[in-house]
């Protein structure tokens, strides 16, 4: 059964998608450290293998099956940034170079960013195709 999103859906996932950047802007600004903005980027980044990856996938010259070699690819590219998106704050907290707390604020709010990208592109990929 396909999800229809509406008006509510969107301005839920910007209100929600406004409170990670408030997350990780303040997570910068409060200890004046501009270095977790890096998870922003990180978290960003993330869905782009699995784009770019699906679209090479597909039947290839030499079997007319589906591979699934470049979709793998695309799902370890994904998983690494995302591992490294969580990861990064608590090792610059640990080597004492952000505050611990800066470091939570800024996992917290990049899980919170690229959950809501899953959950756009979830709701609206089905939309896109209808046309």
């Amino acid at each position: 059964m396909a999800q229809r999103a509406g008006l509510k859906t969107l301005i839920t996932l910007s209100f929600v998608l406004s409170l990670s950047f408030l997350l990780i802007i303040l997570s910068c600004a409060l200890w004046g450290n501009w270095l977790p903005l890096l998870t922003a980027v990180l978290f960003t980044l993330a869905p782009l293998p699995n784009w770019l990856c699906a679209r090479c996938a597909g039947a290839d010259d030499f079997s007319a099956d589906y591979t699934s070699g470049p979709l793998d690819f695309g799902h370890f590219l994904t998983s690494c940034f995302l591992v490294s998106g969580v990861a990064l704050p608590y090792v610059l907290a640990h080597a004492e170079i952000i505050h611990g707390t800066a470091a939570w604020m800024s996992a917290l709010g990049g899980i919170i960013g690229y959950a809501t990208i899953i959950t756009y592109s979830h709701f609206f990929a089905i939309q896109i195709e209808e046309f």
